[in-house]
């Protein structure tokens, strides 16, 4: 079927994602609820097989009322242009047997986890009278939460019902085939039970139990080899889990568990420390001797049962009579053989006689003797009509419970029946009041171990599903069937229990590149406890994670804490402030030598020195730091003294800054590389 394909008008065909012995499995997409499902069809070559197509359509349509969290949701079972499809739930993730090929065997603790989901399943189908009868790891998957789903329920039973057989398919279904399905007998629930023992078997040790060329060889083993043992090839796993295989994969149905819901128990307790030291198991069927009985001669039954059982004499034969001589004298057999019987008869009717005068002496000696009549089961007007017919009086009736026998019945008597009694006795009655009714009580938050062993001595059957919780601690029971106060009869009562797996674990993502607000979301997507802080990064563009302190890939559960680090961007350096005080000296001009001859000598010499004094000094500044560059002038004036000035300066942390003064052209003092 090409990609692109629409059925029904709704599911559109992505891509090819498997094949079995009857269909095609296609990765579809839900048009309508837009969500991913997996699609099964019909291959072509059983269109025409009439009973295939009305079983393929028929089972589908049980599998809809397999309503369970470890089985693959059937949503939609439909036909189009000779085809026939069912639509599934999707799991993302792999089937068993590729998840044993990639991480090998696998650890005791958590094949019980797989192998509780699978059991729970399965135990599911059986009670809705449906046995799967094609079990094995490749109808098991398995996401990357450790969350199993069979798939597969019903599809198995019509292809056995069809009796096609495909090579590839026989070849991959014959290492979980039971004993009595190798023998061609019909597959029971017990041999899914066999299926599910091998299966736990390869979980445990990484590969099947039994292998060979051919699918006849390995079958053939199935039913004339012992299950090999797993501890001597991995004598670390302790005899009660091996047990457990032992149990699930007898030769005999009888010697297997009755239930899957008795293998789950027996499986959650094999690895308390009471149970590591116990024996290996050893099937009831090849226990027991066998017995040869040793026939019984005529007279041993005739002695036994002399006054029940009489041998008739054969008759005598009309042949002539056999001569013997002993002594000179000839007898006749035959009168010989006569005189027997006769004997014989003569010696019955005597012992007749005795038994009678014995008889007879006994009945005239207790004349007033009787028994109690049984009653039990009778209401008490029928008892009391029973006691009263046979001469007998009613007693005491008292009332108490019983597990076995129906309210307002008789449990017993006093004296008991069949005792001998004399005309006019009384005979005491006790009164069935039924089963012992059983207050519920309420068990949520509870261990659910604990729980589950004190309902089954109170004989309940306990059904347990499994869910993650953030608010439950693991083991620990979320809610229950029935409410508490509720009185029933446990032998008559399934009490199912919600138990919490504790928090869901999710794989962190990495989160380089995200931006805050992507970070905000995903932590509020999965209840993460969120922290963020900011830094300076020369790597990282501002405002994206340079760090987070769940790696990505490692687990989490909702809850948890999640820091995060935001660049800022680059680091900018400090400003430094200073400053520097230089005096700049006055550089008075000098006298002219120019005087004139004519004028008075010393006034000449008055003035010239008077206008030399007061000429100014021309000062520039320059000065070099963040804020100013040495090629601006920074001040410009007058001195006709000497002057301080103060240069403020201003540089990043690392930096430097630099002066420079010039007086009437010429620099009169400069420095370079000026630090705090």
């Amino acid at each position: 079927m090409e990609a692109g394909k629409k059925l029904g008008g709704r599911y559109k065909i992505v891509r090819h994602i498997g094949s079995g012995g009857m269909a095609n499995v296609y990765l579809g997409h839900d048009l309508i609820l837009d969500r991913p499902v997996a699609i099964k069809v019909l291959r072509f070559d059983f269109r025409d097989n009439k009973d295939a197509l009305r079983r393929f359509q028929r089972e589908a349509l049980s599998a809809t009322q397999l309503i369970h969290p470890n089985i693959v949701g059937v949503y939609d079972v439909d036909e189009e242009d000779g085809l026939q499809y069912i639509v599934m739930e999707f799991i993302d993730g792999t089937d068993l047997k590729k998840y044993i090929d990639l991480q090998g065997r696998v650890s005791p603790e958590k094949t019980i986890h797989i192998m509780h989901q699978v059991l729970s399943a399965v135990a599911l189908a059986h009670k809705n009278r449906i046995i799967h009868r094609d079990i094995k790891p490749q109808n098991i998957l398995i996401d990357n939460q450790d969350r199993i789903k069979i798939t597969d329920f019903g599809i198995a039973v019509a292809l056995s019902e069809t009796s096609i057989t495909q090579t590839n398919t026989l070849l991959g279904s014959v290492h979980y085939l039971s004993p009595e399905q190798a023998r061609g007998s019909m597959a029971t629930s017990k041999s899914d039970i066999y299926a599910l023992g091998v299966v736990l078997y390869e979980l445990l040790s990484g590969s099947v139990p039994f292998d060979g060329e051919s699918a006849v060889s390995v079958a053939l083993k199935h039913f004339q080899e012992p299950m090999p043992s797993i501890r001597a090839i991995h004598p670390e796993i302790p005899q009660s889990l091996e047990n457990v295989i032992l149990k699930a994969t007898a030769k005999e149905p009888t010697d297997r568990y009755a239930t899957c819901e008795d293998m789950m128990a027996d499986l959650d307790t094999c690895l308390n420390p009471e149970r590591l030291g116990e024996a290996p198991f050893a099937p009831v069927s090849l226990l027991q001797e066998t017995k040869v009985l040793t026939p019984l001669s005529v007279e041993v039954v005739a002695k036994e049962d002399i006054s029940k059982t009489i041998v008739s004499p054969p008759p005598i034969a009309e042949t002539e009579p056999v001569q013997e001589y002993e002594s000179g004298r000839e007898t006749v057999v035959g009168q010989k053989k006569r005189k027997k019987w006769a004997f014989v008869l003569l010696f019955l009717l005597l012992i007749g006689l005795i038994a009678s005068f014995f008889l007879f002496f006994y009945n005239n000696q207790d004349a007033d003797a009787l028994t109690v009549p049984d009653v039990s089961n009778m209401d008490q007007a029928s008892a009391l009509r029973a006691l009263e017919d046979a001469g007998l009086v009613l007693g005491d009736v008292s009332e108490e419970y019983s597990d076995e026998i129906a309210a307002d019945l008789v449990i017993e008597t006093s004296p008991k029946i069949g005792a001998s009694v004399k005309t006019g006795d009384e005979v005491d009655l006790v009164i069935s009041l039924g089963e012992e009714l059983f207050t519920l009580l309420d068990y949520e938050g509870k261990e659910y171990e604990s729980v589950l062993d004190e309902l089954r001595k109170e004989g309940f059957t306990i059904e347990r599903t499994h869910e993650f919780s953030s608010e439950v601690a693991e083991g620990n029971i979320i809610s229950q069937s029935i409410e508490p106060g509720a009185q029933v009869k446990p032998s008559e009562t399934t009490l199912s229990f919600l138990v919490s797996d504790g928090n869901e674990s999710y794989t962190m993502r990495d989160l380089s590149g995200y931006t805050r607000k992507s970070v905000e979301d995903y932590a509020s997507q999965y209840g993460l406890a969120l922290t963020v802080t900011e830094a300076h990064s020369d790597a990282i563009a501002e405002g994206l994670v340079i760090s987070q302190s769940l790696a990505g890939g490692s687990a989490f559960v909702a809850g948890d804490a999640l820091n995060v680090v935001i660049s800022i961007g680059p680091e900018k350096p400090q400003v430094v402030t200073f400053s520097r005080t230089i005096t700049i000296p006055y550089l008075a001009a000098a006298a002219s030598d120019s005087a004139s001859e004519g004028n008075n000598g010393q006034d000449k010499e008055t003035t010239s020195a008077s206008s030399a004094s007061n000429k100014p000094n021309h000062i520039v500044i320059y000065m070099q730091d963040e804020d100013h560059a040495m090629g601006d002038v920074f001040r410009e004036f007058d001195i006709s003294a000497d002057e301080v000035v103060t240069l403020n300066f201003r540089i990043l942390e690392g930096g430097s800054a630099s002066y420079r003064i010039e007086r009437d052209g010429e620099v009169i003092s400069e420095a370079s590389g000026l630090t705090q």
